[in-house]
């Protein structure tokens, strides 16, 4: 795969508060690292939500194609990639995004994810939006090819989540038309992703109520498969959901393990129609009333 223009690429030390949730991630002792393909999806589903948004007063953004989030496995090279062609990112925006927390309580999440049991630990990384960064609990290293919507450039930020990334101008064929595609080379404890039976049961089990299409391909040259229909479970008939389906989701979207203590559904109808679905947590999260 070629990678990279002549330009050197830059290398940059992670700021202060990654540096420590990095050394948390590749240190992880949680034995259920399956949320990190959980969060890689999300963060997925975000971008092409965050396009189909700016297309609203951009429309020469879209490019004909309908959202959708690729999966890829690669036994025999034990790798994993998640790619999407949602709105992307140019090489400032991935440094902003991938080098820094632009959130105050990082301390805080930090100090309680290194005491956390395993459930828990997995619980708060959704709950901090950190999500990214659990990569590096089951990859070696990393790598982001990323081509902003409407940009004539892409961009390449690679890490080991040892200290510092590099970050560059890409090849414009390394990179999705528009949106992302993140490349985990995976430790070698952690081979199982790469295959098909355990990648396509996290998806399904974690991820099967994304509003965007996913589709897995078992090995780089296989015919994708659908395996996620895009449907939002709130446009969908209260008689077609079941509670655990219900149960499923909002464990997705909130980043909890526990079931909701009341579940709100239902559609009005009139001048304005919109759907409602609300959860009331049975736990409430451990930030609820910190200000920051």
């Amino acid at each position: 795969m070629t990678t990279t223009l002549d330009a050197a690429p830059e290398t940059r030390s992670f700021e202060t508060d990654v540096a420590k949730l990095l050394h948390l991630m590749v240190h992880s002792v949680y034995s259920d690292k399956d949320v990190f393909l959980r969060e890689l999806i999300s963060n997925a589903a975000d971008a092409c939500e965050k396009l189909r948004y700016e297309m609203l007063s951009h429309p020469e953004l879209g490019s004909g194609e309908l959202p959708r989030i690729t999966v890829t496995l690669d036994p025999d090279q034990r790798r994993l990639i998640v790619e999407d062609n949602g709105i992307g990112m140019n090489e400032a925006e991935m440094i902003e995004a991938l080098g820094t927390i632009a959130r105050s309580g990082t301390k805080a999440f930090m100090e309680r994810v290194a005491s956390a049991k395993d459930a828990e630990g997995a619980q708060l990384i959704g709950q901090f939006g950190v999500g990214f960064y659990s990569a590096f609990m089951v990859a070696d290293k990393v790598d982001v090819f990323s081509r902003r919507a409407g940009g004539d450039t892409a961009a390449h930020w690679s890490s080991d989540g040892l200290g510092t990334y590099s970050v560059e101008i890409a090849e414009l064929a390394d990179a999705p038309t528009h949106g992302t595609r993140v490349v985990l080379e995976l430790k070698e404890d952690a081979a199982q992703y790469a295959q098909r039976f355990n990648s396509e049961g996290i998806i399904k089990a974690q991820s099967g109520h994304v509003p965007v299409p996913i589709f897995l391909l078992e090995k780089p040259d296989a015919e994708p498969v659908q395996i996620g229909d895009g449907a939002a479970l709130w446009t969908k008939p209260k008689s077609e959901i079941s509670e655990e389906d219900y149960t499923d989701f909002y464990r997705s979207v909130a980043g909890q393990f526990d079931k909701p203590a009341l579940t709100l559904h239902y559609r009005a109808e009139g001048l304005h129609e919109y759907s409602v679905l609300a959860f009331i947590p049975e736990m409430k999260p451990f930030d609820l009333f910190d200000p920051d």
